[in-house]
């Protein structure tokens, strides 16, 4: 097995102080969004062999096993991160599968290059992900009832909202968050930014259910996100539990630290709260307008002591040991890679002792005795 070397990404929207802490270092006053454990090729993983891409490239059946080569390819269908938000991220969107096929073939056909802004399709995979809190993680993920969006909108008493009140109201429930989030990324932009500024202050006046709104507007002061923001549900994880996002599913992170799994793919659609570029009439071709409460997932525990989180998906299976004092060793033999990333005590797996924050991949096939107390994250994949 191979101890990781991981790349830390400084996006401006990280924590300067979660990740260090996790690490047992010192901040150094800039943004830690990120800490990616895989062979992504923006930032693989690196080990005493090399780089982990390198190495799965250069004989994928020995590392990934047969059976994953066979359903996914020669290649590590996941990559797994600690995040660590300290301001919000971009109210975004995944394609299913489908999708992403035809919008990647169409953008290629196209001949738009892979680095134009403009471009929604990176690759030609889907972006499932799940997240797990390590500390309480506040989001927001999926449609909520429009009824309700409407209250809080109306309660703000800003005239030009009554509009988006109205159609909340009088519209079927899809048809209604279809017509309300169109009109917001479609209207014209100065007077969108005069009513975000009139909701952010009267959200500030008003604090409690309207709070998240102000803050949300306080990093992103003119961004119609504010608004669309109104209509999705707001969850706050426990640390133990996640969230899984699926295709079409608008969510945004505001804050927290957790543990991120997602097949290897960076096609997202964004609906707001970014510079980046936002394509309406894609994202709202993505986009399922189903009101639903988030499903939160607390792990099943097995007789081993592994605690799963159960997901619809094969490219990743994610699960958790937590192991007090004098816990018996476990084998995590398996036919499929595994990379296994500690975040709290000393354990260790074969002969490698692991901090927090510290991982290890281990090939196909190889011996792995998961030993001593805290707790250890466990990704591979369903083949």
């Amino acid at each position: 097995m191979d101890r990781l070397v991981n790349t830390v990404r400084p996006y401006a929207w990280g924590s300067t102080t979660a990740i260090p802490e996790l690490l047992g270092v010192a901040p150094t006053g800039e943004p830690q969004a990120e800490l990616w454990m895989g062979a992504h090729p923006s930032a693989p993983s690196r080990t005493d062999r090399g780089a982990l891409g390198d190495l799965l490239a250069a004989d994928p059946v020995r590392e990934l096993g047969a059976a994953t080569v066979e359903k996914f390819g020669p290649r590590l269908p996941f990559l797994l991160k600690l995040i660590a938000a300290g301001a919000p991220l971009s109210l975004q969107v995944h394609p299913d599968l489908a999708q992403a096929r035809a919008g990647f073939a169409a953008e290629e056909a196209a001949g738009l290059p892979l680095d134009d802004p403009a471009r929604n399709y990176k690759d030609a995979n889907h972006k499932p992900e799940l997240i797990c809190a390590l500390t309480p993680f506040h989001g927001l993920c999926g449609f909520r009832d429009p009824v309700a969006a409407a209250d809080e909108m109306a309660a703000l008493g800003v005239d030009s909202l009554k509009p988006y009140v109205d159609l909340l109201h009088a519209h079927p429930e899809e048809a209604a968050l279809r017509e309300v989030l169109t009109a917001l990324l479609t209207a014209d932009p100065a007077e969108m930014a005069r009513t975000v500024a009139e909701a952010a202050a009267a959200a500030a006046r008003l604090g409690g259910v309207h709070t998240t709104y102000a803050q949300i507007a306080h990093h992103y002061p003119h961004d119609p996100g504010v608004l669309a923001a109104m209509l999705l549900n707001e969850v706050t994880l426990q640390p133990g539990e996640a969230l899984y996002l699926g295709a079409g599913v608008p969510h945004a992170y505001l804050d927290g630290l957790g543990v991120e799994i997602m097949a290897n793919s960076d096609n997202v659609l964004r609906c707001g709260l970014t510079p980046k570029h936002v394509d309406v009439p894609e994202l709202l071709r993505i986009v399922r307008f189903e009101p639903a409460e988030p499903g939160i997932l607390r792990p099943e525990a097995s007789p081993s002591g592994e605690e799963v989180y159960d997901t619809p998906i094969d490219e990743f299976r994610l699960s958790r040991f937590v192991r007090p004092e004098g816990a018996a060793p476990v084998d995590l033999t398996a036919a499929t890679p595994q990379i296994l990333l500690a975040t709290a005590g000393r354990p260790g797996v074969g002969d490698l002792a692991l901090a927090p924050g510290e991982s290890v991949f281990v090939p196909a096939g190889e011996k792995a005795e998961l030993s001593g107390t805290g707790t250890v994250f466990r990704a591979t994949v369903v083949a």
